[in-house]
């Protein structure tokens, strides 16, 4: 397995370095160049737009964060740049716009959002987009045929299973994901310890966490993984005792 260290290495922002969505929302260029300049690796999603371009955007309708009702996947590319989140001055950014912002400047950790029986070409557009990126990136996603085409694929990064649940019914569909001979874990750390992450940690997997909100939850994570993805809060800033 290929040395995944980085992955690591610093804490992990949330679909970017947001402030809750106050002035900088997620997912948008403003909050990957604030994570940036601060430091931090970034976690985002990618969805797959109507034209076949993976864009940088959570949910599946575009109700949320832009005030419109819709689907992201009828809309192309160029629609949904015009669309503005929050309010703000970002548009909804492609892959291709936020790997020109980072530059390699701090790791990617990237998530596929899938449908099932929807997604034809879109890991294949997602590592079509990554050819030629110089800097680290891992891919991951709760969906397991979209790990299995990635693998198929020959993807060149480190790619991982976004998961949750504390039940063992729960550990055995997760174990049938990690038999594709994936690289790492991301858990929701609220359930964690469990037998499953425990396994996967004695086997050398690296886990991450989602999403750390305060110090209490950070504390929780760095005793059972190995890093966090986090929202809320600046991890730089000393702790007060």
């Amino acid at each position: 397995m290929a040395d995944i260290s980085w992955l690591k290495a610093q804490p992990i922002a949330h679909r970017g370095y947001h402030d809750m969505n106050k002035q900088v929302w997620e997912n948008t260029l403003s909050a990957f160049s604030r994570a940036v300049d601060a430091g931090f690796a970034i976690e985002c999603d990618l969805q797959y737009t109507a034209d076949s371009v993976p864009v940088v955007f959570h949910d599946d309708d575009t109700q949320r964060l832009c005030g419109i009702k819709g689907d992201v996947r009828s809309r192309t590319a160029g629609e949904l740049g015009l669309m503005a989140i929050g309010g703000t001055k970002d548009k909804v950014p492609t892959l291709t716009q936020m790997l020109r912002l980072v530059n390699g400047k701090v790791p990617l950790v990237i998530e596929l959002k899938g449908r099932k029986d929807d997604d034809e070409g879109f890991a294949a557009a997602v590592l079509e987009t990554l050819e030629g990126y110089k800097g680290h990136v891992a891919l991951m996603s709760f969906d397991h045929w979209l790990l299995k085409d990635l693998k198929a694929l020959d993807a060149p990064y480190p790619l991982g299973l976004t998961a949750e649940g504390a039940n063992p019914e729960t550990f055995f569909v997760h174990e049938e994901a990690m038999q594709l001979g994936l690289d790492f874990i991301s858990y929701h750390y609220g359930h964690l310890p469990n037998s499953f992450i425990t396994k996967e940690r004695t086997l050398g997997k690296t886990i991450i966490t989602w999403t750390v909100r305060d110090r209490q939850a950070e504390a929780y994570t760095f005793a059972h993984a190995d890093q966090m993805t986090f929202e809320g809060f600046d991890p730089r800033e000393a702790l007060v005792s």
